[in-house]
């Protein structure tokens, strides 16, 4: 793993927002163009009543923090109510999902580390074995949004 030398100034509009493959939720990756390998950061933009995977990681730790609304977050069985400027650390082996069971978009930003290469280069081939980060079906979504459809068609 390298480690990232000096520093790179990312602004708001070098940001390229595309939606996620599984769940469709808008998100934009801050340090994808860094090429850092020990570090992740994305903004994820939760529309009215979505949610984003429900999911675990091999190694990296994860802080959720919230810019904008009133977060939703699923760790195990809980569900944690997070106010704006509020933040939650969650480890590796824990079950989660964030989503949002508002009428209000609610903006989050998600650093995690260390960056684990092989679900990024595994999620474009067949190597990895995705059941160590989706042991359960990653689209179900929480009770607190029994009956909505999500994710969008198309």
């Amino acid at each position: 793993m390298k480690t990232f030398q000096g520093y790179q100034l990312i602004k708001p509009d070098e940001l390229h927002w595309r939606p996620s493959n599984l769940m469709r939720i808008p998100n934009a990756d801050y340090l994808e163009r860094t090429g850092s390998e020990n570090m992740g950061a994305r903004l994820w933009r939760l529309p009215p009543k979505s949610a984003n995977t429900l999911h675990k990681h091999i190694r990296a730790e994860e802080f959720y923090f919230v810019l904008e609304g009133t977060g939703r977050l699923r760790v195990g069985e809980e569900t944690l109510t997070v106010p704006k400027y509020g933040g939650v650390l969650v480890g590796p082996d824990q079950l989660r999902q964030v989503f949002n069971d508002t009428y209000a978009e609610v903006l989050w930003l998600i650093i995690g580390a260390p960056e684990e290469l092989e679900f990024l280069l595994g999620s474009k081939s067949t190597g990895m074995d995705l059941s160590l980060i989706y042991p359960t079906d990653p689209t179900q979504l929480p009770q607190e949004l029994a009956g909505v459809k999500w994710p969008p068609k198309g």
